[in-house]
């Protein structure tokens, strides 16, 4: 991959795993489900109006939104509302990988591979030890939501496999028109009117620019950039980025947040990590050992 490329995917990379401490920075200032309608209300407008719709039933643009939109991020926002520090939640949310994996055996009849089970494995011993410290600064919720929020991303990535070649910046644009009604529902009924207005009578501008980062710059520029990658690299190429991006999470929140992991949850997140990376790159070790050995 040449160097130009290689700046690019490392400018995705740092703005997908800052956006973790640009989420708290938001919730600060927001309640969770108004920050999520607000969010994608400037994702979808005035964008809608300058790109053209991706080539796609509208049911399935429902089905995308409803699911890597609105679902993933009403419960990572919760999540993190409610005591998943940024770091960690930059990494565990990554089960969506795992998740993948899941529900392409179950709806589509892939075989799941030994690496993928292997990883599966290590990582969920991982998740086991960041979840079960006594005393531990998260709660088994926030624990709990943030692997809801990567299961949704993971059946958004079965829904996307159903597009084939898709624009992917158009995509994220017509796809963030689903979220704002049902965001802006769930506010009402579980945030009440009274905090909305209180909310957005006394927003701040550490609250609208974590807006303005979360809209033009994880999403918009964020999914421009990565389009273009896979546009000129094959997918297997690009992917792997993504690994780096709660590494990213994790430096960031302890730079700019004071986040501190315990001895346990240090461990656990290791394990995590170890088991993203046997998922990824398993198989093609295990080709490498058996090639050898003949």
């Amino acid at each position: 991959m040449p160097l130009k490329d290689l700046l690019i995917a490392l400018v995705v990379i740092v703005a997908w795993g800052v956006n973790f401490v640009v989420i708290k920075v938001g919730l600060d200032g927001l309640p969770p489900m108004l920050l999520g309608a607000l969010r994608f209300l400037l994702v979808a407008f005035p964008a809608i109006l300058l790109v053209k719709r991706p080539k796609l039933p509208w049911r399935w643009l429902i089905a995308y939104g409803a699911t890597i939109s609105l679902g993933q991020f009403a419960f990572l926002f919760q999540a993190m509302y409610s005591g998943m520090p940024p770091g960690l939640a930059s990494l565990i949310l990554q089960s969506q990988a795992f998740f993948t994996l899941g529900f392409a055996a179950l709806f589509l009849g892939e075989r799941l591979r030994l690496a993928s089970v292997l990883g599966l494995l290590v990582a969920a011993s991982g998740l086991a030890l960041i979840g079960s410290e006594d005393g531990g600064h998260v709660p088994v919720l926030a624990l709990v939501l943030t692997l809801c929020a990567g299961a949704m991303w993971g059946m958004g990535n079965i829904i996307t496999r159903r597009f084939g070649s898709v624009d992917l910046v158009a995509l994220v644009i017509w796809g963030g028109l689903i979220p704002p009604l049902p965001f802006l529902a769930l506010s009402w009924w579980l945030e009440g009117p009274e905090r909305i207005g209180h909310a957005l009578a006394n927003i701040g501008w550490s609250s609208v620019l974590a807006l303005a980062y979360l809209a033009f710059v994880a999403t918009m520029l964020g999914y421009s950039l990565w389009s273009k990658l896979l546009s000129r690299h094959p997918a297997g190429k690009v992917a792997p980025f993504s690994l780096l991006v709660p590494v990213i999470g994790l430096s960031s929140s302890a730079l700019l947040l004071g986040e501190c992991l315990t001895a346990t949850q240090g461990w656990g997140a290791l394990l995590v990590m170890a088991g993203l990376l046997v998922n990824v790159f398993g198989a093609r070790i295990g080709q490498r050992l058996r090639a050898v050995s003949a």
